[in-house]
Parts: structure tokens; sequence; C-alpha cells
């Protein structure tokens, strides 16, 4: 995909969000499903990182391919766009994949072990609810980098469910000319 046609998609909040975002550069992020616990330990290093990516003048939106309601209660917190896609329109307009290799491969092991140790406490004292994969357990990530005008700048497919972009990865990819507020 060379280019990102413009749209106003709804957040789990009820609010607009629009793609690409005409003022700043939009980091477009596709996760799984509401509660991922591999998800969930990616997003938040860009929750501890936030200030960074947005001085650098990019726009954060999160897709899910959950429901609204399910992914509520587990997003709450999060300081991004988050937008529900649960018949996974836009994964699919975007060549998303899910495969089963998502969760087979090796190097998606070490980090599929720190999430489930990270997220099942919370789980466990009922403070999260648990994850409900019903939309599929093999989603793989994807990460795009939008300019203004819908040009895509940077694109990465992963090839298993902890392959996307780190904070420094992203700022990496910014260029000097679109990096400026």
């Amino acid at each position: 995909m060379e280019h990102v046609a413009p749209r106003r998609l709804v957040t789990v909040t009820g609010g607009p969000v629009r793609v690409p975002d005409p003022d700043r550069l939009t980091h477009l992020q596709f996760r799984r499903f509401a509660g991922c616990p591999v998800c969930n330990l990616h997003l938040r290093s860009f929750v501890t990182r936030q200030r960074d990516v947005e001085a650098a003048g990019v726009h954060e939106v999160v897709l899910f391919h959950s429901t609204v309601a399910d992914l509520r209660p587990h997003v709450a917190d999060l300081p991004f766009d988050v937008v529900a896609d649960p018949e996974k329109a836009l994964y699919r307009e975007f060549g998303v994949e899910s495969a089963p290799r998502a969760l087979l491969h090796p190097k998606a092991w070490p980090a599929i072990v720190r999430a489930i140790a990270v997220a099942l406490p919370d789980v466990v004292r009922k403070r999260k609810p648990a994850p409900r994969p019903e939309s599929g357990r093999f989603g793989l990530p994807a990460d795009f980098l939008i300019a203004p005008d819908g040009r895509v700048l940077a694109s990465h497919h992963g090839t298993h469910v902890y392959d996307q972009w780190s904070v420094d990865e992203l700022l990496n990819l910014l260029p000097v000319k679109e990096n400026k507020p």
C-alpha cells in the first residue's frame, strides 16, 4: 500500500479520529484481540514513551479486531486513539494477516511468556478481564507510518506476534522534514 485515502474512524470512546491525520504523521498500529497480553506488553512501551512520540509529531492510532464492548475494559487507560475492527475490514484493506506462525514462531515465545507473567496477576485479582480472542488467536501485527497527505512512508507486517516496531524504530523512521511540529 502506497497511499491511504482519508477516512473518519470511530474510537472505542465514541470520538472521531481522522486517518491520516491532516496535521501530523500517523502511526497506525494493527494489534490482535481485546486483552491480548503480548499486544498490551508492546503498547505499554508506547505509553512509557508517549512524550517522545508526541514530541516527534506522531499521532498513535491502534486497531484491534475485537468489538468495542470487549475492548473498553482493556484499553480505558491507553492515551491513544483505539479503534475496534471486529469484521477485520481495515485488516484486509491493509493486508494484515493471521497465521499460526503468530504464536508458533520461536522468536515469539519469550515475549509470550513475559506478557502472560505481566498480565496474569491483574486477571487473577479481577482488575482486568481475561482476554477474549473470539476473533482469532493467530493475528499478526502490522505498523504503518502515514504522512498527512496519505502517503505511506514506511510499513511493517509482522512475522510473529511480537514482531512490530519499537518506539525507537518508529522514531528512527521519521523523515527530518516531516518530523518538525
